[in-house]
């Protein structure tokens, strides 16, 4: 497993998975308690909030259907750098939200929210499925389990990476479960942060993403000279069963 993770074509991968996750900035602590706040917030009700995450969870459904049927075939440079861009460009919802600027537009607090939260876990769901179907490209042959469980863990310490992160910067800002005056700030420095792993982008593959990744050397089974063919994942299967 050591010699895969020396391969080029492997740990530039993995390097930037983990700083796309990494990067992200994971406040939604101090939104859920601004969401939930009777005097600076729109003081939902516990209900009211899980009813927005489960439309959110249908954009990350939305999010899922639109890379089988569209996005699927294209590189994966291309893919993440839209999404990305998207990522933070979509993040300055939450401040339109907290500065209340969308009330002076006449849009109502449940509305913008349910939309800023469906677009974010569709956009969201669009920048991890490159991960997912690179990830399955980079299992040598005879140790799929283990390195499987190896780049899912990188993704788990990205992701906690981002969430310390955020939990340090809402700190540091002063941001509690009834104050909120510096909450905008950790926004505006949530969405430049989003964008910084588009200049990592070159750690990704330029390849097709229907074609192999790895050397051939390292796709070859156990019985010797047979060099496995990449097959390509479709989840036509899932898609039809919906």
């Amino acid at each position: 497993m050591w010699t895969t993770l020396k391969c080029r074509d492997v740990w530039r991968p993995c390097l930037y998975i983990y700083l796309s996750l990494a990067l992200g900035l994971h406040i939604h602590e101090g939104m859920f308690y601004w969401y939930t706040d009777a005097k600076e917030g729109p003081s939902f009700s516990q209900e009211v909030v899980g009813s927005i995450f489960s439309v959110g969870a249908v954009g990350s459904l939305f999010g899922v259907l639109l890379y089988q049927n569209f996005l699927k075939n294209h590189p994966f440079r291309d893919i993440l750098f839209w999404a990305q861009l998207l990522h933070g460009v979509s993040g300055l919802l939450d401040l339109v939200l907290v500065l209340r600027i969308n009330l002076k537009l006449g849009m109502p607090d449940y509305f913008f929210v349910v939309v800023d939260e469906a677009v974010s876990r569709m956009i969201g769901r669009i920048k991890w499925m490159p991960f997912l179907v690179l990830s399955s490209k980079l299992f040598p042959s005879g140790i799929e389990g283990t390195f499987f469980a190896l780049i899912m863990s990188i993704d788990q310490i990205g992701l906690l990476s981002s969430a310390w992160s955020g939990g340090l910067v809402l700190h540091m800002l002063n941001v509690t479960r009834t104050q909120f005056d510096n909450l905008w700030i950790a926004i505006v420095i949530r969405s430049p942060l989003r964008l910084i792993p588009i200049g990592f982008l070159f750690l990704m593959p330029r390849s097709d993403p229907n074609l192999s990744i790895l050397p051939s050397e390292m796709l070859r089974t156990k019985r010797g000279n047979d060099v496995l063919e990449p097959e390509n994942i479709e989840m036509a299967t899932l898609v039809n069963s919906i």
